[in-house]
Parts: structure tokens; sequence; C-alpha cells
């Protein structure tokens, strides 16, 4: 890092500034700054932008609130409004009034194009809801499902998994509302709520199952089509082909119908739902029509109370006769409650249509299935033979059996065979059997199968499309282009298409049901218990206009969803969450640069405050001692080899903040400066766990104080600050010199460890000016560039290189020498121990080298060996240097006197009257014959410790010193410097000065 001097008193020409700092958001007009006023690409002003003067009665930049300026479109047909910058408001900037006079003319913009077709909540949600809810099972199986569970536990069946729908309908209503909801259905409201892991991986297999779900309904439709073929004695080809041509015709068909556009769509629908109207009135009106014979010989009676009091009981039987087993047969027919979310894009508007439609369409459909299970238990017996001449005889009225003796009818014969085929046990048909007029029965399944094979036609590409513009997935993006006004997914209608075709074509679906069950269930559970996760998060941003649900509720939804998918079918469960988690783990992997603001990221939020809160009840102990590390990087991209060794050591250990001061010498400019984003974006590519912390100050050491007091959060929060060699502080300001040193000493102050890192080709990347500004030739004058921009989070910057250092290759067999000359607390013998823990430093050998005496080496290696064993670090190879303090050679001496020589006081300073006292005040860098004398023994260790490095560690990986301290008002800062300078040259590895705050970092007891 460089230091910044104080701030000029002339300002900086702002206006030369302007053609370099206009910016272009990714939304709103460019606007930028020609020296006088700010203004927009089409000419008008910022203040032109604003109705101030009508609210206020005066000119002002200010203005009142809009919708505008929260809004993330523009309305069709004017120019977007902004707000405008603190910065402009606050600056001493002079804004044209005749620019507030052309507020008037803003909207004169190119006509607006013609509206894309909305629907309304009945047309587009509740309508396709229920649709898509009614289908085969309610007219096939029904009926024989409440000859099995009885009306009554029928009713529970039904009730259970209307809860279950209906509390996903809530959920769904609660995100729908908390916020404007665009097209992507099911996908964007988990996506834009839990994140795109779990949206992603949800969205992708929803859009499938909506695929083969095409096929499932259409299949349904062609066996119905086939069998009444096979009833008048028609056929193609043979039955499965038959069903298979039906099919893809079917298909094709339908696919004709949304390539036309959603307006015919949506008519199609209406005309479906029409005809199953019919068919239910027709339903109903058969049911008060006197039974015929004919009817009453295949169990159909009309209302009667026995037969309801007999079939409000359940009556299992075969393989499938349990409560769970009807309830996995009718609960997909309650599903379908998506269909009017999925098409959320082309809804007038969502958070009304959705909630509203929704629950209304499970309500309706609810009421129809309770209706018709006790309309149809109340009017057909379980088993009757179908013969006309199985009438009740006086001879065997005493051994007759079954309800139907009570109205002249004996079947007894089929009851103890267990043949009889009607009844609502036996024949699947009888709501035809009841309705007035029976093809209208099978006009009905057709309505149902092909509006829900349709209206799945719809939303699998819509949700395809959704997730294929969020790049979530590689190659799938081609499928995201919309054709015309609607934005129609042209592509992804002919994929859904071929999907469908393809298992139609198989023509055997009773094994991919069930997991197209589960996948559905699947989204119900992620719905329900993304409500659940928004609400317990507590964060400010979940304001749903919809209040009526619970998040505990939601969160029984989402267990109650994931025990059906196991109650369904066990495989088919562990195969859809296996997709999912595959899915989820890919997405996890490459990291989406997407921010939606959900729920995950406020409960990550949550969970850290909550941590940290924690850890303030504790005192710290030893043993838990972790080198939280403040980095003085400046621009990280510009010491890449100090952010590397750092990373190298703290990476999923501790703490690592990177420290910037910006020098900002404009008052009037914006005090947000530059970048934050892109220096974190540098970091996350570089794989570095850091933290950035950039500070505004008016000099680097006064950013510097700020760092070290205000960094960090709680106990997390620096305890070593960790800095680059300054190599150019001979060519530098002595008064830079002296703000460097000063930085140390207040480190020490503030009970910090200092590390300080030198390299042979030192660290700075680049030379040029970065936020600091940078020196100029005469070494006088600096040049400043402070960065004007209107709004900074718009500002696109360039990718900062990532270089490669030597922290980053394989450190192969070399040795790590580690000099403990002096007892810091054992910072010095830690930061080693944590280096050898990574695998490109695994490999090498920790050397420990100390002081000692001749005479006792053998002893005092035997003492440091014990002291050493006794903290666990693996280290077993200590040296005692007993040469350490002997004279140094004469010729490193007298370069170490050269070195001083520019800052020591010369003879016309000793001759004047300017007494040490006030020159150490104004020079303090200025070092007198009596300070050099004081600290002639600290000088010639330093310069005999680089002859023994030299000696001993000329091809170490790295060396660890501990670092001299220099006492403040005693030892003056470019002595101090030389002392650092001249340990520290001429080496080949890196070195690494390291002092403690002298306070215990390791121990040797377990408590």
């Amino acid at each position: 890092m460089e230091e910044v001097p104080a701030a000029p008193n002339e300002g900086i020409s702002l206006s030369a500034l302007r053609s370099q700092f206009s910016v272009k958001g990714e939304e709103g007009p460019k606007y930028g700054f020609d020296g006088s006023k700010f203004h927009y690409g089409d000419g008008t002003s910022v203040a032109s932008q604003n109705s101030s003067q009508i609210l206020t009665g005066y000119d002002t930049l200010d203005v009142g609130p809009n919708y505008d300026f929260y809004a993330n479109t523009t309305a069709l047909g004017r120019v977007r409004r902004s707000r405008p910058s603190l910065f402009q408001l606050h600056s001493n900037i002079e804004v044209s009034s005749t620019h507030l006079a052309s507020r008037q003319h803003t909207y004169d913009v190119e006509e607006p194009q013609s509206e894309p077709t909305r629907f309304g909540w009945v047309k587009g949600v509740m309508i396709r809801c229920m649709l898509n809810i009614w289908g085969v099972i309610l007219y096939l199986r029904l009926p024989w499902i409440t000859a099995q569970a009885g009306i009554g536990l029928t009713w529970v069946i039904i009730l259970l998994s209307s809860c279950i729908t209906g509390i996903t309908g809530l959920s769904t209503s609660a995100i729908a509302t908390n916020g404007k909801v665009k097209g992507g259905g099911t996908y964007f409201l988990i996506s834009r709520s839990l994140g795109p892991e779990l949206g992603g991986s949800i969205g992708l297999i929803f859009a499938f199952a909506n695929a083969v779900a095409v096929a499932m309904h259409t299949v349904g439709f062609a066996e119905t089509v086939q069998a009444l073929m096979q009833e008048s004695g028609a056929s193609i080809v043979d039955p499965i082909n038959d069903i298979r041509i039906i099919g893809v015709i079917t298909v094709t068909c339908l696919l004709a119908i949304s390539l036309a556009g959603m307006e015919w769509e949506a008519k199609a629908q209406v005309l479906f739902f029409f005809v199953i109207l019919v068919s239910f009135a027709n339903y109903i009106v058969g049911t008060i029509i006197p039974a015929t014979p004919q009817k009453q010989a295949k169990g159909f009676f009309s209302y009667q109370a026995d037969i309801f009091a007999e079939n409000f009981v359940p009556s299992w039987r075969g393989p499938e006769g349990n409560f769970f087993g009807m309830f996995s047969i009718f609960f997909p027919s309650a599903t379908g409650i998506l269909a009017g979310a999925n098409i959320s894009g082309d809804l007038k508007d969502p958070t009304v249509a959705i909630p509203r439609g929704t629950l209304m369409a499970i309500f309706w459909t609810t009421l129809s299935y309770l209706i018709i299970a006790a309309t149809i238990g109340a009017c057909v017996v379980r088993d009757a033979s179908g013969i006309m001449n199985d009438t009740l005889v006086m001879s065997s009225v005493d051994s007759c059996q079954g309800l139907a003796c009570q109205y002249g009818w004996d079947f007894t014969d089929c009851i103890t065979n267990k043949t009889c085929p009607y009844g609502i046990s036996n024949q699947y048909q009888s709501m035809s059997l009841v309705s007035g007029f029976a093809p209208l029965i099978t006009a009905g399944i057709f309505g149902a199968t092909l509006s829900s094979a349709l209206a799945c036609l719809v939303s699998a590409p819509k949700v395809f499309q959704c997730l294929c513009k969020d790049n979530l997935y590689p190659v799938i993006g081609f499928f995201g282009k919309g054709s015309g006004k609607n934005d129609e997914p042209i592509r992804g209608y002919i994929l859904a298409y071929i999907i469908a075709v393809c298992f139609v074509l198989i023509a055997e679906l009773n094994t991919i049901a069930p997991i197209i069950s589960n996948f559905f269930l699947c989204s119900y559970a992620l719905i329900n218990f993304s409500c659940f996760h928004a609400s317990i998060t507590n964060s400010p941003g979940w304001r749903p206009s919809f209040r009526f649900y619970s998040k505990w509720i939601s969160l029984l939804g989402a267990v109650v969803s994931v025990i059906i998918m196991f109650l369904l079918t066990w495989w088919a469960a562990l195969i859809a969450i296996g997709i999912v988690i595959f899915l989820l783990g890919y997405v996890l992997y490459k990291k989406p640069s997407v921010n939606w603001g959900s729920s995950v990221q406020a409960g990550s939020y949550n969970m850290a405050l909550s941590y940290c809160v924690s850890l303030n009840q504790v005192d710290d102990h030893i043993k838990n001692y972790r080198p939280q590390c403040l980095v003085l990087t400046g621009p990280p991209s510009c010491r890449p080899a100090l952010v590397d060794f750092v990373g190298t050591f703290t990476k999923n250990l501790s703490l690592m903040i990177c420290g910037n001061v910006y020098g900002w010498p404009q008052r009037e400019s914006n005090p947000r400066l530059l970048a934050f984003n892109s220096h974190v974006t540098w970091l996350n590519k570089r794989q570095i766990k850091s933290f950035y912390h950039g500070v505004v100050a008016n000099d680097l050491r006064t950013g510097v104080k700020m760092l070290l007091q205000g960094a960090g959060l709680g106990r997390i929060r620096p305890n070593v600050l960790l800095t680059g060699f300054k190599r150019d502080w001979r060519k530098d300001k002595p008064s830079c010199i002296d703000n460097y040193i000063g930085i140390l000493h207040d480190a020490f102050d503030l009970q910090y460890g200092v590390c300080v890192l030198r390299t042979r080709e030192g660290l700075d990347m680049f030379r040029q000016a970065q936020t600091h500004g940078e020196e100029s030739k005469n070494h006088e004058d600096f040049i400043y560039f402070v960065l004007v921009i209107v709004d900074p989070d718009a500002m696109v910057t360039e990718p900062q290189p990532q270089p490669s250092t030597v922290f980053q290759s394989q450190q192969g067999k070399k040795t790590i020498d580690v000099y403990w000359l002096f007892d810091d607390g054992g910072l010095t013998l830690l930061l080693p121990y944590l280096l050898t823990r990574k695998k490109r430093w695994a490999r090498c050998k920790v050397r420990v080298f100390v002081g000692g005496d001749i005479q006792r080496k053998e002893e005092q290696k035997k003492e440091v060996m014990d002291l050493i064993s006794k903290f666990r670090l693996g280290f077993h190879d200590v040296e005692v240097l007993p040469d350490i303090n002997a004279r140094p050679q004469p010729e490193h001496v007298r370069r170490f006197e050269d070195l001083i020589g520019p800052y020591r006081l010369n003879t016309a300073q000793k001759d004047g009257h300017v007494t040490a006292e006030q020159m150490n005040q104004d020079c303090p860098w200025m070092v007198s014959d009596e300070e050099i004398e004081t600290n002639k023994s600290k000088t010639l260790r330093q310069i005999r410790l680089n002859e023994v490095l030299q000696d001993y560690s000329r091809d170490a990986a790295i060396i660890f010193v501990t670092m001299p301290v220099g006492r403040r008002g005693k030892c003056p800062s470019a002595l101090y410097m030389a002392w650092l300078e001249t340990l520290s040259r001429d080496l080949r590895p890196p070195v690494l000065l390291v002092r403690g705050n002298q306070e215990n970092v390791l121990t040797f007891y377990c408590q």
C-alpha cells in the first residue's frame, strides 16, 4: 500500500472527467455530467425528470415518491424516471433552470407496442386449475373408491387431499403476493424464495413432469376412444397401436392449439370447461330420474337411505383394499393446483389472480368430489349382476343376500361367487350408468383428459423457458427464446411435443406415472417449505399482502407432502429425491452469478448474526486462538502474492480481511467511490476466502487506524496485522517512512500481532495509480484519481487479471526455516505450523533456529525441543546458533551506515539552535548520534542475523524471523526501517517478519 497525503486546497476539474464517468446501468437511461449539470442520454436533465416544483412550490432536484423509482421495468410508451443520487443532492453542482422547465416534454416518445394477451383470475387461473384437477379419476375411479372406503372415509380422503393442496395453495398465495411475479410459475416462485439451487432442480423436473403428463392424459383419452371403437367393432390396426395412433394425432392437435397462441388455448379450455359442467349436470339429473329396470339390474335405485347407510362404511376388497391404498389412487386427482401459477407471465395481475383463482378452484373441485361421492354412494349398490331375470322370488326371500333384496332384486349368486360385473365395486363406468345421457359422461371424460393434457402442454414450456433464461444449466439456453407479443416459447412447445410423443409411443405409463406424481409432490413440498423458510427468517423483505397463511401449517404441508411421496411409491420417491439432489449439487458446484434475495440468504444472515452474538457470551481461550488477519493489500489484485500467502493458512480456519484505504482529496465526491464488488469478485475467482473492507481517509496511517479499530464484528475481529515490506522507502518522502513505521506502532498499541512480508520480486503487481494515488517523478506532487459517478453500483468494472505467484505452486521437499529468536507468545511458531497443514506445504521440513551459548548448545537444544514437543507442533529439527551474537563483517556495517546516512543529523543541524526535542517532533525520522549509539547493539544484531540467514536459509521455501521492536520515541522511524531492510535484504526465499503481541497463543495444557 502507498501513502496518501492530505488533500490539496485546489479542486479537480470534474468536467474533465465527464466522458470517462458517464454511466449506463442495466435499467434506465444513460446519464452523465458535463461540468455544470447532470443529464440523460436524451438531453433532458435529471431535474427535469421530477415534479418537485408541483409538490414543494420551488425548483429542486429532490423529488417526491414515484412508482418508477422502485420498478425494474419501463412502462410502455414512456421514459422511465430516475431518482437523483445522493451525490447530485449533496454536491455543490448547479443545474440549469432551463432544463427544469422541460419536464413536461419527458414523455414524448415513440408509439407503444400492442399489449400482449393477459388473463384475469377466472379465465387464467380458476378455470385452468379446475380443469387440471378434474381428470379421469373423477369419472372412472371415484365411484370405485367410494365402494371400497365407504362414503365416510372417502370424504376423509378427499378432505385430507384437499387440505394438502389447500395448504400449498395458501403458501403459493403468500409467495405470489410478496412482490411482482413474472413468468415461470412454480419455478419462479421456488427459485426466487429458496434460491437457484433448489429452484433450478425443481424447475427442470417439474417442466419434464408436465411434458410427460401430456402423454399420460393423452393416453387416457386414447384408451377411452379405443374402447368405444372396440364396442362398435371398429379397429385401425390392433388395440395397442390404435392407442398410439390416436395419441399422436391428439398431441399434434393440442400442439397446434398451443402454437396458435394463449388466446386460442384459453378459448379451448373454456370449451372443455363447459363440456365438463354439462356432464356434471347430466349426472345430477340422472340421480334424480327414477331408475329403469335395466338400470336397477345393474345396481342403480335412485336415492335410497338404506343404500347410503350401507355404503357409508368401508368394504375393503383386493390387494389395494386399505385406506392408504385408496388415498394413493385418489390423491393425483387433487393435484393440478399450480396450472394457473405456471402461466404467471400471462396474467393481468398475478398477485391477485393466483391466490383468488387457485383457492377458488380448490374449493369448487373439493365440493364436486364430495357431492359425487355422496350421491353415487346413495344411489348404487356395491354388487349387481346386470341380468334382468335376477328378480326376487318368494322362495328365495330368506336366502337373498345384499341390499338389493329390499328392492326386488336377487344378486346372491354373483355376490357369493364374487363375479358381479356391475355395482360401484365392480364397474368403473358407474357415472355413465347413473347419468341421464351416458354419452355426455364420455364427453366429460374427453374434456377432462384433453384439458389436462393441454394445460400441461402449455405449463411445461412456460416453466422451462424461464429456467432457460436464467442460464442455470448448460445447453438448454437454446429453448429460452420467445416469439410474438406474448413471448411464446415455440422451441419449448416443440420439445414438450417430442417428449410427449415419445411416451405416447411407449403406451405403457404404469411405471412412470408414480414418478410424475412424486415430482409434483416435490414441488408442493418445496413451495410449502419456501413459505415457512421465508417466514421463519424474519426478513424485512417478506411482506406478502395475502395474510391468511401460517408458517407452521406450511411446514406441516411440506412434511406431509414428503410422507405422501413414500406412501404412494417409495422407490419413485427415492428416484425423485435423488434427481433433485443431483441437480442441486450441480448448481451448488457451478455457483451461478444470480442474486434474487432468497430466504436462504436471509437465513444465512440470521445464523451468522446469532453465532456472532453467542461468541460474546464466552471468553477467549488459548486453545481456540486463531490468527485473524487484517491484510493491508490495497486493491487485492495489486498484491496477489500477499493475498495468496495469507489465504493459504487462513482458508477454512480463521478470519481474513483485505483492507484498503482510499485517498479522497475532493470532499464533494461520492463517498462510496469504487469497485467494492469488483474486489470481492476478484477474491472469489481466485478462491480466496476473505472479506474486503475499504475506508476513505486523508492519509494512509489515518485509514489504517480506522481499519485496526473498526474491522471485524464482536469476537470475529482481527488480531494480527499483516502488511507488505515498503521496498521504495529510500526513494519516498521521509514523512511516508514515518507513517509506515507509525502504522506498526499503532498496531502494537492496539495489542495486534504484526507481520511484514518481503519477497525478492516485490509484492506490487501494478505500479500505476489505483485508488491511493501514485507518486510523481519529483516525489513531491501527487496525482489523484477521483471517480465521480452517479450510481456506483451500476458501474461495469473490467475483470482484473489473475496472475500466478510463488505461493500457488507446490513447494516440494524444501525447508521452512523459523528463527525463533525472541518469545513473542508463540505466533512465530504457530504460523509455520498452520502452513504445513496445507497440501502445497505439507512435504516441507520445518527447521527451528534459536540463539544460544556455545558452552550449553546441546543443553539448550534439548530444552527447546522439550518445549516445542509440549506444543504438539510436530517440529523435530532444532538448531542452536551460538554465533548469532558475533560481530558482523565490517563491509556489512559500512553498508548499513551508508543506508542510514541520508537520515542522520548533519553538522549544520547540530550547530543550530534547534533542540533535539524540537527536531524529534518536527522530523521524527531523523537519527542523531546519541540514538545511533543507544541502539548500536540492536543494529549490529540485525546485520549479523542477515549474515546468518544468508548462510543457513539460502534454499529455504520461506523464512520466518522474529521481528525486532523499536521503542516509540527512542528509535527513529528511519533507523527502524533500516533494521527491517538490513534483516531481510538479498534473500532469495520470501521472508516473513513476525512479532506477536507478547500474549500466549500456544499452550500445552488441556484446559
